[in-house]
């Protein structure tokens, strides 16, 4: 799973990478996943030609939430949320072009989740790319919305 763009394995059912290659998608199932998302955009530079259908001919289940890179939503981080809940004792692998969205998105889903505490998901994003302004403001938003009740 290494050779696959970016990929930080989060735990023993999760993961978060760039876009795997045609090639390495059954890697991905013989590895024992189960959900693939997809949070980048399908006719962007690195998107594969029918992701959905090469996924689903490996029995994988396929979830595509494009988010646009330079205009995240907390709408789409609370759908986001609404799958990882949904798939949460299935191996997933979350992606999207170089795992800046999904490192981003899976790190505030750890923390939503109370896996992680804010500074350990801002370092587990770190890890992975230094967000701009637009995605640091994004992280920092998300943050009070979810701890905002």
């Amino acid at each position: 799973m290494s050779d696959i763009y970016n990929f930080k394995q989060v735990s023993d059912i999760l993961a978060c990478a760039g876009q795997p290659r045609e090639g390495q998608l059954q890697s991905i199932a013989d590895d024992g996943y189960q959900v693939v998302i997809n949070l980048g955009l399908a006719d962007g530079k690195y998107a594969l030609a029918d992701e959905a259908a090469s996924v689903a001919k490996l029995g994988l289940t396929y979830h595509h939430l494009p988010i646009i890179f330079d205009d995240p939503q907390l709408s789409e981080l609370t759908d986001f949320i609404r799958l990882m809940n949904e798939h949460s004792h299935q191996k997933t692998l979350v992606h999207c072009a170089a795992n800046y969205r999904a490192s981003a998105f899976t790190g505030l889903y750890l923390f939503a989740t109370e896996i992680l505490n804010q500074h350990e998901m801002q370092e587990f994003i770190e890890d992975v790319w230094q967000p701009d302004g637009i995605w640091q403001q994004f992280i920092d938003d998300a943050v009070l919305w979810l701890t905002s009740d």
